[in-house]
């Protein structure tokens, strides 16, 4: 319908990009700021919850700067999996959950991840 939109793709993809950089790390960096209250908060251990801040920051910031994009984003989208397991199966949550808990945010970032990896996050990325 409008074809002439499709020059901006590659600038759609770096806000896309941007957007979930900086959702992961911001999620990352509030494992890392305090990890023995976010692991409680998870109910997962201190240990683990490190590990995954380390994973949101670094996955984030591929994601963002175009770092080795696809690796960043299969990365991410494997922790989604996670969280998703997570609600389904420990915690019982529904697919909108309550108070927008639901999985279906999770499965949301899922799919953004898909189309930066197989877009390879686009024509503004430092390494590919």
């Amino acid at each position: 319908m409008f074809p002439q939109l499709a020059r901006f793709t590659d600038f759609a993809l770096l806000l896309l990009r941007l957007m979930v950089g900086f959702v992961f790390v911001t999620s990352g960096y509030s494992h890392l700021k305090d990890p023995t209250a976010r692991a409680k908060s998870i109910e997962m251990s201190k240990g683990f919850t490190i590990f995954l801040g380390v994973a949101e920051v670094a996955g984030g910031l591929g994601v963002a700067f175009g770092v080795l994009t696809q690796l960043a984003a299969f990365g991410l989208i494997l922790i989604m999996f996670g969280a998703i397991q997570k609600k389904i199966f420990a915690w019982h949550t529904g697919f909108w959950g309550e108070k927008a808990s639901g999985w279906h945010y999770d499965l949301i970032f899922i799919l953004m991840n898909l189309v930066i990896a197989f877009t390879d996050g686009g024509a503004y990325v430092l390494i590919r």
